[in-house]
């Protein structure tokens, strides 16, 4: 079973790397313009790839550490696209109001408060502006995360033998 992590580490970092290009693909090519969770959810998936890179390090103590932090990052992009599912599927009149857009915010406010609209989304996060087989953006990432998840238990449990050591403690 651990002969397969490094293929798995591997396939789901380039299955991160698909995700991103295909989230800039929507942004620059068809005109689509990211939310603030939208955002929020593109760095988790930089951090999941990342993470599975370096999974891929020679480094047996290394392996438990990225992996840990991978699932971390899949945890918390469950949360960011269920939130944001949660904001589409909000009445009209309980969505939040519409504040100023993410890159305003980040150059004109405190990284504090600009972070927290990041994280907890505003009026603009409620707008369904693509869907396929009748799932929004967010549906499709929250399968993803969900599978990067399970992926990144898969990696805790089987990092692959320990290696030698010659004097134990």
């Amino acid at each position: 079973m651990s002969a397969y992590s490094s293929r798995i580490a591997f396939l789901t970092a380039l299955l991160c790397i698909a995700l991103l290009a295909t989230a800039y693909y929507m942004e620059f090519v068809t005109g689509l313009v990211p939310c603030a969770l939208c955002l929020a959810q593109r760095a988790m998936f930089a951090v999941i790839g990342i993470s599975c890179l370096l999974y891929l390090a020679p480094f047996y103590a290394s392996r438990l550490l990225f992996a840990c932090l991978a699932f971390l990052s899949s945890g918390l992009g469950i949360w960011l696209a269920a939130r944001q599912l949660w904001l589409q599927s909000l009445p009209e009149d309980q969505v939040p109001a519409c504040g100023p857009d993410i890159y305003f915010m980040i150059e004109r406010f405190p990284l504090a408060d600009s972070l927290q609209t990041m994280l907890m989304g505003s009026g603009s996060c409620a707008e369904v502006q693509w869907t396929f087989l009748t799932l929004s953006i967010p549906g499709w990432t929250l399968l993803f995360y969900v599978l990067t998840a399970l992926v990144s238990v898969w990696l805790m449990l089987f990092r692959g033998p320990r290696p030698f050591r010659l004097f134990k403690h």
